[in-house]
């Protein structure tokens, strides 16, 4: 697909092992170095992410008519920056937890706008007919450094401290952004059509597009839906592993590590599969299958049988993933004008962000109320219910926006 789009796969690459190998360094820092207490760090992770996806949504209607690259190239050098500062105060003795929680809403803000640009960008860089396979690559990536990143960003926090895993993921940011530099070529500069004053309306025309597209909304809850779903008892699966039955953390880093290879095979499978069945069955059939797993995980047990459970439910569930969502991502940019790529991509990915974020929220109190396993388990029946969006909606490639 040529070397540009190699420079983008290789920034990437660079960017998503970085973050996989700072995995919760926040988190640790706050514990660790800031000795603050359970509340403090629920509210680390909730508030960044909640603040972080407000603050992005302003950012789209802008970024919609700039070029993308540059975009992309300042999103990079912010993440950078803003990380850097955690050690350069800690270097003074300065850090503090208010420090911490703003940096994680600039992050996530950049974040949120640099996964829009980049959409729209490689809408542009790649030919129509190899959107999916790059899809298919970005996929793979990402579950590469996921088996690879948390366990060598543990043995460094072990040997090193956390802090060490924050500069690492800064590098690699600004890793990123010279391979997005250096790609070269002249991106032209997209042409805003109607009015060409900002709009307080602009900020909500995403969520407009994606509401009132007929087969993009669908998607848009079930994909909202689905993450939410399975992300939600995550927390609770880890309370019962390390705590009631007894599994050492090693053993609970591995039972969730190994089924990543199912991303890869999955994201692999996706263009052969698509190529021999078809868009529209590939997307019911791999978003109806990845529902269907994590009911299993309320009856983990302890000891090697239980290991397996969860290896196996983890497994199928993320084969399921890799091959669906190298599909839909493709498909959801296919059936996108570019003049609203951004301001989808960012109204796509504060709901789903924010979905999630309530959702774990929810189920922490619900598991208060009624015990993890129940919650676990109510989780996982009402993602049975979530094929039921994607019926009755042709996902084939005719009528696609220009």
């Amino acid at each position: 697909m040529g070397r540009g789009f190699g420079w983008l796969w290789a920034a990437y690459a660079a960017s998503a092992f970085g973050t996989r190998f700072a995995f919760d360094a926040f988190t640790l820092i706050a514990i660790l170095v800031l000795h603050v207490g359970p509340t403090q760090v629920s509210l680390l992770a909730a508030a960044g992410l909640a603040v972080g996806a407000a603050v992005a949504v302003p950012l789209g209607p802008w970024v919609e008519f700039r070029r993308k690259r540059p975009v992309m190239v300042a999103m990079d050098l912010i993440r950078f920056a803003a990380l850097m500062s955690v050690p350069a105060a800690y270097a003074v003795g300065a850090l503090s937890f208010a420090q911490l929680l703003l940096v994680s809403i600039v992050v996530a803000a950049a974040d949120i706008t640099f996964t829009a640009a980049s959409g729209a960008y490689l809408k542009w860089l790649v030919r129509p007919e190899d959107l999916l396979v790059a899809n298919g690559r970005f996929e793979s990536t990402t579950w590469t450094t996921t088996i690879l990143g948390p366990p060598l960003g543990g043995a460094a926090i072990s040997l090193l401290g956390p802090l060490t895993t924050v500069v690492a993921n800064a590098v690699s940011f600004l890793l990123s952004a010279v391979g997005i530099r250096a790609i070269g070529g002249q991106e032209p500069s997209p042409v805003r059509t109607g009015d060409r004053r900002f709009r307080a309306a602009d900020v909500f025309e995403g969520w407009r597009f994606i509401l009132a597209h007929p087969a993009l909304r669908p998607l848009f809850f079930n994909t909202a839906l689905v993450n939410g779903l399975i992300m939600a008892p995550v927390p609770l699966i880890a309370f019962l592993m390390l705590g009631p039955l007894g599994f050492a953390p090693w053993q609970y880093a591995v039972a969730f590590a190994v089924p990543c290879l199912g991303g890869i095979i999955g994201s692999r499978l996706s263009q052969p599969l698509v190529t021999r069945f078809g868009r529209h069955r590939v997307l019911l059939t791999a978003g109806t299958l990845r529902a269907c797993w994590p009911l299993a995980l309320a009856f983990v047990g302890p000891g090697v049988g239980g290991m397996v459970l969860v290896i196996t439910v983890e497994l199928a569930l993320i084969t399921c993933i890799g091959v669906f969502n190298p599909v839909y991502v493709t498909y959801r940019l296919e059936q996108t004008p570019t003049d609203r790529v951004v301001r989808t991509l960012s109204a796509w990915s504060v709901t789903t962000k924010t979905t999630t974020a309530a959702l774990t929220a929810l189920w922490g109190l619900l598991a208060a109320m009624t015990g993890p396993r129940t919650a676990i388990a109510l989780a996982g029946l009402l993602l049975l219910t979530t094929p039921l969006l994607l019926l009755g909606r042709d996902y084939s490639p005719e009528h696609q926006a220009s």
